[in-house]
């Protein structure tokens, strides 16, 4: 346990996939969350090798350990304690995630015997949370953090449109969009190079895949409550798709808390560089705002033991 903290922190696995169990006191009578990560090579802290290390996750899961909620964050298959799940971290679909979430769920039933279960998706993971929640009854709500409200290409298309530097890319860009939303793959050594991070051959089949998946759609089926968190001050993901989640269906709640960016931090100013900064500060607190909402809305929910 940490120094004045109300938790322990250990790892835990769920067959190959490894990830880490944060546990408040009398567990089994408090709730928890499984803490599904975002898009690409994202790990259970909610860092990436491509230039994220703010650990918004681990963030995530102190504070709300502090707050009496326990938590599990993972590790995606074929990726850092997980890496033993396939051979190819690349060779995934949103669907094999989906698996993988539920037997994290089977797992966390299994080692905390806790009922009253949540999935908090981020980003993409959000949209995992949602397929999950359809595939697998035992969920008592969900939290969508910055999750998207548009298909991913429109997503992608916004976030490239946004950028000034990218203007000389964009006719590639919306191309290779457009076919991979066909199903159809791309010549990934016609591409500019600073495209290739995003359209490179290797990831090219779960784009195919993601680009498919409607989240209105999936929040439509789902029937559990639904609390939606989107800062004003994302970069990656628009308040216009908080409102979008907030209006697939009666009953899902939506909270837009001022100055929070796409790794949960609060930013001050509209400085598209300063915002950026705060992705690789780890020191950085989470924004409070967030903590507290999801506390506060799961323990207003909570399921009778």
């Amino acid at each position: 346990m940490q120094a004045g903290a109300l938790f322990t922190e250990s790892e835990i696995n769920a067959g190959p996939l490894g990830g880490v169990l944060v546990a408040v006191p009398d567990a089994a009578a408090r709730p928890i969350a499984l803490i599904l990560p975002g898009s690409g090579p994202t790990d259970r802290d909610g860092n990436n090798p491509l230039g994220i290390q703010a650990a918004p996750y681990r963030l995530l899961a102190h504070a709300l350990g502090n707050r009496g909620i326990s938590s599990v964050r993972i590790d995606k298959r074929g990726l850092f304690s997980s890496a033993g799940a396939t051979a190819d971290a690349n060779a995934v679909t949103i669907a094999d995630y989906v698996d993988d979430a539920g037997v994290w769920l089977n797992r966390i039933g299994q080692v905390t015997d806790a009922k009253d279960i949540w999935l908090i998706g981020h980003s993409e993971g959000g949209l995992i949370a949602l397929a999950t929640a359809l595939a697998c009854r035992r969920i008592t709500g969900l939290i969508l953090l910055a999750t998207p409200g548009r298909r991913l290409g429109a997503i992608l298309r916004s976030q490239l449109m946004a950028n000034p530097a990218n203007a000389a890319l964009l006719d590639q860009a919306m191309q290779a969009i457009d076919a991979l939303e066909r199903g159809v793959h791309v010549d990934d050594t016609t591409l500019h190079p600073a495209l290739m991070p995003l359209f490179r051959g290797e990831v090219q089949s779960f784009l195919i895949d993601a680009l498919s998946y409607d989240p209105i759609d999936l929040l439509r089926r789902v029937a559990v409550p639904v609390l939606v968190l989107q800062g004003d001050k994302d970069l990656q993901v628009d308040t216009e798709d908080a409102c979008l989640l907030a209006a697939a269906r009666p009953g899902v709640d939506v909270l837009i808390p001022p100055g929070v960016n796409h790794v949960l931090k609060t930013v001050t100013t509209d400085d598209r560089a300063a915002n950026l900064a705060a992705y690789g500060d780890p020191n950085l607190p989470l924004s409070p705002a967030i903590a507290d909402a999801i506390s506060d809305y799961i323990n207003n929910r909570r399921q009778p033991q």
